[in-house]
């Protein structure tokens, strides 16, 4: 299949859901993706490049350092870095997807390829009149910032509290890759903007009625944190572990769910960060629980103790 704006193979089509090989082909994209991000942030370090945010990176084209690959390395180990990003998150315009280059805000204005369908904060959501399929534009905010991460402070009545904080790009495409590890939405990224503008597909599904109570239904693989570790300021803060780490998993409320096709819910948003283990490796108990719970979901607080004794 091709995608019908910007040409390259999709595997997500309207309200189709990929089977599996096509799901392990995007996974295998996500971190691909991230891989290369850390080499181009590595291979600007090497050429004194102080990016004051990663979205510099992001939108990196690839002539920028063209004639300067002719010195050698490092700059010509740059342009490669450049080159390898751009051939997996290519730049688009906002007119490939139909916009209106000269409004002054174009997502705001009719579009008649893509009919807007909802948003937030983080992104508008529109559905292509092709074929249904969602796209995403996530848009940049205050200081080249994008998204929501997790930052995390000493809590007073528990050991850590988490709070939803503006993010940035790189925490962006994690969380996309988490979405799609917990079995949610298949998500494909699609394109980032010149704008800073990052643009993700998802197979269309039906919303849930607001304030459906999601605790009964959240994606397998996610541990229940014991109260006294950490307190968070979104739904339902879960553990989870991924990619040899341990995450936090928040923000899992019914409109961040979607029923799909198949009658599935699948998870479609959700706000994550990284657990923060240089902040509990003094804590013995945290630190002990973790190292537990990693081998078995349903370890206790204390090693052979019942939480519900505790």
């Amino acid at each position: 299949m091709q995608d019908a704006f910007t040409g390259k193979i999709t595997r997500i089509q309207g309200r189709a859901l990929p089977d599996a090989d096509s799901r392990a082909a995007l996974q295998h994209d996500h971190e691909r993706r991230l891989e290369a991000l850390a080499r181009l942030g590595a291979a600007a370090a090497e050429c004194d490049l102080r990016a004051d945010s990663d979205r510099d990176l992001f939108v990196l084209e690839e002539d920028e350092v063209s004639l300067l690959e002719a010195a050698g390395d490092p700059w010509a180990a740059l342009g490669q870095a450049i080159r390898e990003w751009r051939a997996l998150l290519p730049l688009r315009r906002l007119e490939d997807f139909g916009f209106l280059a000269a409004a002054e805000n174009p997502l705001e204005e009719a579009n008649p390829r893509l009919r807007r369908i909802g948003g937030g904060v983080e992104a508008w959501a529109f559905a292509s009149e092709a074929d249904g399929s969602v796209y995403k534009f996530y848009l940049p905010r205050e200081e080249k910032r994008i998204g929501s991460v997790f930052g995390f402070h000493p809590g007073e009545e528990t050991a850590l509290r988490a709070e939803a904080r503006l993010g940035d790009y790189r925490g962006l495409l994690e969380k996309l890759l988490l979405i799609h590890a917990l079995g949610g939405m298949a998500t494909e990224v699609v394109a980032v903007t010149p704008e800073g503008i990052v643009v993700a597909k998802q197979a269309l599904g039906e919303p849930l009625p607001q304030g459906d109570d999601m605790s009964q239904s959240l994606p397998p693989g996610l541990i229940e944190i014991p109260s006294r570790f950490v307190r968070a300021n979104r739904d339902h803060p879960r553990l989870l572990f991924f990619g040899g780490r341990a995450w936090l998993v928040a923000d899992l409320h019914a409109r961040n769910f979607v029923r799909c096709v198949d009658g599935g819910l699948r998870v479609i948003d959700l706000v994550a960060a990284p657990w923060p283990e240089m902040s509990t490796a003094s804590q013995s108990l945290i630190a002990d629980w973790l190292a537990r719970v990693r081998h078995d979901p349903c370890a206790s607080v204390l090693p052979g103790a019942s939480d519900d004794e505790l």
